[in-house]
């Protein structure tokens, strides 16, 4: 499947169920026995009129489908849909608007985001591993210039000066080596604020003790040279001196603000975290001249990554919670 290098080839290819089929079973079961994903039993039939298996082990939920036990689960949506659907959300660079989306898929709006959200949520990376060698660090804010903002919303939304009806999200990028044929990596998260707790806790998880890190002035970071080998730099000085500067994450912060600038137009703050899930994946599996990731490679990541996970619209949208006190912006 990673022989298909366009959306033109991937919409022609899934656009036949049996090819469809042929992928999620060679990624889902890769020793080609179907398994039942309630209860692991190969005792299965395939109904090829209603496109499910049958399982004969005695359970409340006999019946399966590709879907079942993926992130794709209950969606009346067929796979000749939602598949061209993952691949536009892997392979745009700056990202696919739910508008645009329901568009190219002939589809609503409204569905059309609740399948972007739920790829995106497919994509995010589970990895524990922590990152080493030399690793940035940056921070920023994400959230409307009140003079693009009509003077209802305004007023409504920006109740103080600066960063304060802003959201905070923090990154820590690991720098490629050349030598070796690889290319920085980037994780990211939403935080509460930038004071020293939350800075330092975010660099603890995510950042090998002894690695060298390099951050801006922020006084956040005080504190972090007893573990790490920490040098900071100035923006007021200079931005750059040696090897100690924070240009990666700033190139991917500009990447992510001008998807949500030029594409999404408007994110609310509690759904924040997926579309940074969505850049740091195609951020992540960019490849690079020595190893270059084409779209169909790309693709096979991603889709490998939608089972055993679940987003239903009720806890996409909050409604399964007590309270729900965000504040759009």
């Amino acid at each position: 499947m990673e022989s298909l290098k366009t959306l033109r080839e991937a919409i022609i290819h899934f656009s036949d169920f049996e090819n469809c089929k042929a992928l999620m079973v060679l990624l889902r079961w890769p020793d080609g026995k179907v398994k039942c994903p309630h209860c692991g039993s190969e005792k299965v039939t395939y109904l090829a009129k209603n496109r499910v298996w049958k399982c004969y082990s005695g359970h409340p939920s006999p019946k399966f489908s590709l879907k079942t036990g993926t992130i794709l689960e209950d969606s009346p949506l067929p796979l000749e849909k939602w598949l061209p659907a993952l691949w536009l959300v892997v392979n745009c660079k700056n990202g696919i608007s739910s508008c645009e989306l329901a568009r190219d898929l002939g589809v609503t709006q409204k569905s059309a985001w609740f399948m972007a959200h739920r790829l995106r949520y497919a994509l995010k990376d589970g990895g524990f591993n922590l990152l080493s060698g030399e690793c940035e660090a940056d921070e920023t804010f994400i959230g409307g210039k009140a003079r693009n903002m009509h003077m209802s919303a305004r007023k409504r939304r920006i109740t103080a000066t600066g960063p304060t009806d802003k959201t905070a999200v923090m990154g820590i990028l690991q720098r490629g080596d050349k030598d070796k044929g690889t290319h920085s990596k980037v994780r990211t998260s939403v935080i509460a604020d930038r004071k020293k707790k939350t800075i330092h806790a975010e660099v603890k998880a995510n950042v090998q003790a002894g690695s060298a890190l390099y951050s801006d002035a922020l006084l956040s970071y005080e504190g972090l040279e007893s573990e790490y080998a920490h040098q900071v730099v100035d923006h007021a000085v200079e931005y750059v001196r040696g090897k100690v500067h924070t240009n990666g994450l700033e190139n991917f912060w500009c990447l992510f603000k001008r998807g949500i600038n030029g594409t999404y137009v408007s994110v609310e703050p509690f759904h924040l975290f997926r579309y940074l899930d969505e850049l740091e994946f195609r951020y992540n599996n960019r490849g690079n001249k020595d190893n270059p990731v084409h779209d169909g490679q790309r693709f096979v990541m991603a889709l490998s990554q939608i089972t055993g996970k679940r987003l239903t619209y009720k806890h996409l949208t909050g409604k399964d919670q007590v309270s729900h006190t965000a504040v759009p912006f």
